[in-house]
């Protein structure tokens, strides 16, 4: 008697002998984790973006707080929301690791900025928040299905 094992999706795997089939659910605790954390970190981003690109009055503000000229918020929203789009569309791997490795140097980076230009808001409000997203971009990217990794 053989022993079978055929992965038939991403949730379910069947094993047995010729004799018996028994049906296994694999570990729902991981997709659901990436879900959440890829549908969150894809709304912040793309607002932000959506914000950058449209010069809303806080981003306007906060640009001018770090020293940046007004047309680098035009150039980074557009790439937050396409990084927004290329992280939730299925397929395109190669793309998806570049808009993670993007979105967390962006998240890392204004964490940065902030902290150099002595812009922390309350309780280092400004720091801990883009760090907290560096933190949720590799919990997205860490917890990603077989089929959206290269």
């Amino acid at each position: 008697m053989s022993n079978y094992s055929i992965k038939i999706s991403e949730n379910y795997k069947l094993t047995g002998t010729e004799q018996t089939v028994k049906v296994e659910t694999l570990p729902r605790g991981k997709g659901i984790a990436y879900w959440v954390a890829t549908a969150l970190l894809a709304f912040v981003v793309g607002s932000g973006g959506i914000g950058d690109i449209t010069y809303q009055w806080g981003t306007l503000e906060t640009e001018e707080i770090l020293g940046y000229p007004s047309y680098f918020m035009t150039v980074i929203g557009i790439w937050k929301v396409l990084g927004a789009i290329a992280i939730l569309v299925p397929g395109f791997p190669r793309i998806k690791e570049w808009a993670y490795a993007g979105i967390f140097f962006e998240m890392t980076g204004a964490a940065a900025s902030h902290a150099f230009a002595e812009d922390y808001g309350a309780y280092a409000y400004h720091i801990l928040t883009t760090i907290g997203f560096a933190a949720l971009t590799i919990v997205s990217w860490a917890s990603r299905p077989k089929n959206r990794k290269l």
